[in-house]
């Protein structure tokens, strides 16, 4: 093999590599929010198609948690609140030591974080093994 075929397909592999790593970014990115940090992952025992998933989130002022669901439930506390405010509504307080339910296929989220604080979240979430942790569909 001479030098230049050498050099094509060292291109060619290189580019594959990045598009195939990229795809994966973007599925994981569509499914996911970008607010949030893994904390720990298990198998749910007892329950062999499900898994609990433990994160922190946050959501800077101005960000907005787009609505979504999950299939299976989400247990949330609230860290740090802040001024919330969903669309047609006026803003609210989100308190610190707040804890919510957001139960399985139920949309929720939508809101923006309006003023200075930042709203930070523990979440845990008992869902699907093998679907998106978040669907924005539906």
């Amino acid at each position: 093999m001479n030098q230049r075929n050498l050099i094509v397909r060292s291109i060619v592999c290189t580019i594959l590599f990045g598009s195939g790593l990229a795809t994966g970014l973007f599925a994981q990115t569509m499914s996911d929010s970008p607010q949030r940090l893994e904390q720990k992952r298990a198998d749910l025992s007892g329950a062999p198609n499900m898994e609990v998933i433990a994160s922190t989130i946050e959501f800077k002022p101005g960000e907005t948690a787009t609505a979504h669901l999950h299939h299976g439930i989400e247990a949330a506390y609230v860290l740090q609140g802040a001024m919330v405010q969903f669309p047609g509504k006026d803003p609210s307080k989100l308190a610190t030591g707040t804890t919510l339910m957001n139960l399985r296929d139920v949309k929720h989220g939508g809101f923006t974080v309006v003023g200075s604080d930042s709203l930070k979240l523990f979440t845990v979430h008992v869902v699907d093994k093998g679907k998106p942790l978040y669907d924005y569909g539906n």
